[in-house]
């Protein structure tokens, strides 16, 4: 029981850092489409490397939709898939918890614990807007 409670700590651990992610990434596509083209930034290639570049598009992104895929979307798809994302992760997150807490106590003890994971989770997630800026 220890081992898969643990497991899926974890995935709960995963889904809250890739929120995190996405919740980054539609801010930055904000803030994007506010620059002027041929505006001069940093692009990142890796987590560490940079490398200098030019704006010349602000009405496309690139999307990076897992294992090294990238689709070309509006930024108005863009800003909606990372929503979807969010909002898919975020249900997720909450089903995972209350199988931690059935699994793990049982009991009234079990559902507060849930219930502060959940609001600590949410909570987390108010400093984003959703709405167009």
């Amino acid at each position: 029981m220890d081992l898969e409670v643990n497991l899926l700590q974890d995935s709960l651990n995963n889904i809250r850092t890739t929120t995190a992610h996405l919740e980054i990434a539609f801010i930055a596509l904000n803030d994007l489409a506010l620059l002027p083209q041929g505006k001069k930034m940093l692009v990142p290639l890796t987590a560490s490397l940079y490398v200098a570049g030019t704006l010349d598009d602000t009405n496309n992104v690139l999307v990076d939709v897992g294992t090294g895929y990238f689709i070309e979307k509006t930024m108005v798809e863009g800003k909606d898939y990372c929503e979807r994302k969010i909002n898919l992760l975020r249900s997720n997150f909450d089903q995972l918890v209350e199988v931690v807490v059935a699994i793990e106590t049982g009991g009234a003890l079990g559902g507060m614990v849930g219930q502060l994971s959940i609001d600590q989770f949410q909570n987390k997630g108010r400093r984003v807007s959703y709405g167009t800026p």
